[in-house]
């Protein structure tokens, strides 16, 4: 019904499109120098000697030492997004490059790089280059309007990304056991002031849990309205500067915070662009490219193909919606066998550890030998690995097939696999009576993974 009565044809000052699109490509840029600076391209993708991937995406590997190329190419999609130039040609390569890169190895999950894709991919179809940008320059006009549900619509994402992290906060685990927290917190203890203090009391780890879920329940409707909008912001900022403070989790809280400026008023943003602006005019050479009194003023933009447009649109919300469910179709529970755990927005919720070793058996003769893990993974590798089904199962028919290749004859591949799931003792993961060689990857239930000897009642998602 919502849906039904939202009028698309209503029109919006660009601005806050604009500022938008400048701050995610000038974030993406510093994101790819950083991954770069920090070694990571050679110590993630280039160094292993095997590469986890994502169910249907097998053939998306790195380029070895080309794969520097394919991050040059990302952060240059990501500077001219920021500027505006060739804007859409900008954005497709940067959506392209950068999703290629989370797919290369699965290892590297994490939630926000799922974010900036599909924020990448819904700046696609917005005219977030119509208003201070060089394309709206060159093309001599700008455009002063464009439709208000451009700008809705990444609201609306960001609005879904907060709130489903609320309601999956909504479990025993995290509300009634201050879990994981509980195990994260006491080790900072040389946090200035904090550490030896707060860290190290249990009420502060309960605060901490019931706080992030009340705080991703209510965010999104603190900032959509007007008189608690700036309160708000403070506390997106405050929020996010102190987990990364706590927790080593990248540009995330940056992106998070930079985006949150979306739900501002047009006037806030002009502002910002104004500014922008007066630091451009330092340089004779930017300045004249940035001006926009040689242009025309055009008032109203009109989306070419709407209704194409919106038939994608449309189509991608509803999965963002529905998507984070379909872990209900799944008997086990969810943080022990994480089937429909990834892509819903499940941030920080669980500490699990594992121990997985591999034999290698032959089914006439009953010989068998047992995998050094460290002679095909790398430690990060084998970390991910020891306690998530999907892994276990790819590195299974990885050495299968490797050993097979070595003139091993009838192979069989068993896993000796231990867990433990937020703070509760390590108890036996995969039946080691199964041959996981045989067993195939697909979407249904993993019948292997033994059942969880307790229960975290999920209330949300």
């Amino acid at each position: 019904m919502i849906l039904l009565k939202y009028n698309f044809n209503k029109q919006t000052h660009s601005a806050p499109l604009a500022v938008f699109r400048v701050c995610f490509g000038v974030m993406m840029l510093l994101s790819i120098i950083r991954f770069w600076s920090y070694g990571w391209i050679e110590k993630l993708y280039i160094t292993p000697k095997f590469h986890f991937s994502y169910y249907g995406f097998s053939w998306v590997k790195p380029f070895g030492s080309y794969t520097y190329l394919l991050f040059v190419i990302c952060g240059l999609a990501a500077f001219f997004v920021a500027l505006g130039y060739k804007y859409r040609i900008a954005i497709i390569i940067f959506f392209l490059s950068f999703t290629y890169i989370e797919l290369m190895d699965k290892t590297t999950y994490l939630n926000h790089y799922y974010f900036i894709s599909i924020v990448s991919f819904l700046l696609i179809f917005l005219p977030a280059n119509k208003y201070f940008s060089l394309d709206a320059f060159t093309q001599k006009k700008y455009y002063t309007n464009v439709p208000q549900w451009t700008i809705d619509s990444i609201k609306l994402l960001l609005g879904i990304v907060y709130f489903y992290a609320g309601l999956a906060k909504l479990n025993t685990d995290w509300l009634f056991r201050a879990q994981p927290l509980k195990i994260w917190l006491p080790s900072k203890y040389d946090l200035p002031l904090i550490g030896e203090n707060l860290m190290q009391q249990e009420w502060f780890y309960f605060a901490m849990s019931w706080g992030g879920m009340l705080y991703d329940l209510t965010i999104p409707f603190l900032l959509l309205y007007k008189r608690t909008r700036y309160f708000a912001f403070i506390v997106v900022v405050f929020f996010h500067v102190f987990t990364r403070v706590l927790f080593p989790i990248g540009m995330f809280p940056y992106i998070m915070i930079i985006s949150t400026l979306i739900f501002f008023d047009a006037s806030f943003h002009q502002k910002i662009i104004n500014f922008s602006k007066q630091l451009i005019s330092k340089f004779s050479f930017l300045a004249k490219h940035t001006s926009t009194t040689a242009a025309q003023q055009i008032v109203f933009y009109k989306i070419q193909n709407k209704k194409v447009v919106l038939s994608v649109l449309i189509p991608f919300f509803v999965l963002q919606l529905l998507f984070p469910w379909r872990y209900l179709l799944y008997p086990g529970e969810l943080f022990w066998t994480e089937e429909g755990y990834r892509f819903s927005w499940r941030v920080m919720l669980m500490e699990k550890a594992g121990n997985t070793n591999f034999k290698i058996s032959n089914t006439k003769t009953g010989s068998f030998f047992i995998v050094d893990n460290t002679d095909f993974l790398t430690p990060f590798q084998e970390k991910q690995m020891s306690f998530q089904p999907d892994f276990i199962l790819e590195y299974a028919h990885f050495l299968g097939d490797h050993f097979k290749s070595q003139g091993h004859q009838n192979v069989a591949v068993y896993a000796e696999s231990y867990v433990a799931l937020n703070g509760r003792l390590s108890t036996k993961y995969i039946d080691s009576t199964v041959d996981l060689y045989q067993e195939v990857a697909s979407l249904k239930p993993k019948k292997w993974i033994l059942p969880f000897n307790s229960r975290i009642k999920i209330k949300g998602i």
